[in-house]
């Protein structure tokens, strides 16, 4: 019997149609799916979205002008945005977490034009909050401490100024972003990789699990830009073949995990191979006090952005169900049957319990995949890419999937196990709602998650309501 979620060299077909979806498709009762099955299983004129790459608002065609250009200079202003390959504008719904901006445009920070081609066609329209915050600032050299919410455009609030600052002629490496797993890093680097991508910048990912010789390979050729985890980074510098001596930019995504006592030394340790005139920064949706010690030790005056007004995405509609243990897979079918998914993430808080869940609701007679950290990196990058292209609707996971993977097709998040900690709580959520989208957060509660449920309300200032019988499509599906 294959196990769930283990893929065979057969081709998935992705999923392709509307953002919200009737009743999920049943397969043949008790039989593990295998991911190369799971494309041919869809619903009667029901198949599923490809995760949309349109980002921003508004059109990249009514970017500010000169007041008074002269003809030429807007025919040819005119002659390189006419030759942009352009994705579908966005017209979903969005919420003021991404639309309440000053109205700045990306041209407004004199981006070089080759960027700015590469913004526009990764389906950037106009800047986000956090975005029009961190660019201009960035670009001045000075370091940022910087908190957002999940899923507001915090990858390119950095990855923009970086990619500016890089100087393609210098054969150096001259930015490091950090981010704590191996699946955020690959996620980065190919966000990056899409905004220079006319720009001729060598960007290239390292991280545990992957061969450190073709590392050290990829390294003899020119790098200017390292997507890492601490880990990999700082054993290919203590060998001496990664060269940071002229790296002056140090961005860290995710920074409360990187500065966990998990990471911190790492971090640190990594700073003391960087150029002394290094600029750092630093964004998280949250941050302990270990961040404030780090800030005050490491960090230059830093520019502070806080715009965690609250904590929540405003798109996100969050219910409570209170079932016991045992009833906890009958409620996960009934939802199942009952909601409009376009494409869900299903949290366990331990690896054995992702691996059972997994099982069951692929017996159930639903698509299903798994991903959880002691699975092989190969097994995990190749699960992560399918259900991002839309080969599955729905993945269990632990933990390693809530810190900062973007996957707009997911609109509900289903706490199978509620977390213990507000933090994880509210990084689990995120994960739907993604860039001011609709998202909807259901939590099975068991009797002795009763008094965790309360206190999370309480530290994240947010109501969690009672499930009721029929939920309205229009709150979670755009």
């Amino acid at each position: 019997m294959a196990a769930v979620g283990q893929h065979s060299g057969q081709t998935n077909q992705r999923i392709t149609a509307p953002s919200a979806y009737g009743n999920q498709p049943r397969i043949q009762q008790g039989n593990l799916v295998q991911p190369s099955q799971l494309g041919q299983v869809q619903a009667p004129g029901q198949p599923l979205l490809p995760p949309p790459q349109v980002q921003g608002f508004g059109a990249p065609n009514q970017a500010s002008q000169p007041s008074q250009p002269s003809q030429s200079g807007q025919s040819s202003d005119q002659e390189w945005k006419s030759q942009l390959k352009l994705p579908p504008s966005d017209t979903r719904f969005r919420t003021e977490d991404v639309t309440a901006t000053k109205g700045n445009e990306f041209e407004d920070y004199f981006l070089k034009r080759e960027l700015l081609m590469g913004i526009y066609e990764r389906g950037f329209e106009r800047p986000s909050p956090i975005q029009e915050e961190s660019i201009p600032i960035a670009l001045t050299g000075r370091d940022i401490l910087a908190r957002a919410k999940n899923g507001t455009g915090k990858t390119a609030a950095f990855s923009i100024p970086a990619l500016e600052k890089i100087d393609p002629t210098r054969n150096v490496i001259q930015v490091v972003i950090l981010v704590p797993t191996r699946e955020l890093a690959l996620q980065t680097s190919q966000v990056c990789k899409e905004l220079a991508k006319h720009m001729n910048i060598q960007i290239m990912a390292t991280t545990g699990g992957t061969s450190l010789k073709d590392d050290i390979m990829r390294l003899y050729q020119p790098v200017h830009l390292l997507v890492a985890t601490p880990g990999r980074v700082l054993d290919l510098a203590n060998k001496g073949v990664c060269n940071l001596r002229e790296c002056n930019m140090l961005c860290m995504d995710e920074a409360d995990k990187l500065l966990s006592p998990e990471f911190q030394p790492l971090v640190e340790r990594l700073i003391g191979y960087l150029a002394p005139t290094r600029q750092i920064l630093l964004y998280s949706a949250t941050f302990p006090v270990t961040v404030k010690s780090f800030k005050d030790r490491w960090l230059n005056k830093p520019y502070v952005i806080n715009l965690m007004d609250e904590l929540t995405l405003k798109g996100i509609t969050q219910y409570y169900a209170f079932v016991e243990e045992r009833q906890k897979v009958h409620c996960l079918n009934t939802l199942f049957s009952k909601l409009q998914i376009n494409q869900s993430i299903i949290f366990c808080n331990s690896v054995n319990r992702v691996e059972l869940l997994a099982k069951k609701i692929t017996e159930l007679g639903y698509s299903c995949f798994y991903i959880h950290a002691k699975m092989l990196q190969s097994h995990r990058n190749r699960v992560f890419h399918d259900f991002r292209n839309g080969a599955c609707r729905n993945l269990v996971s632990s933990d390693l999937f809530t810190r900062g993977i973007d996957i707009q097709a997911v609109n509900v998040v289903i706490n199978f196990d509620f977390p213990k900690t507000s933090e994880t709580y509210l990084h689990r959520v995120g994960r739907s709602g993604r860039f001011g989208h609709l998202g909807l957060a259901i939590n099975l509660i068991t009797y002795n998650d009763r008094f965790n449920l309360y206190r999370i309300e309480q530290e994240l200032g947010t109501e969690i309501k009672p499930i009721p019988p029929q939920i309205d499509r229009t709150i979670y599906c755009s």
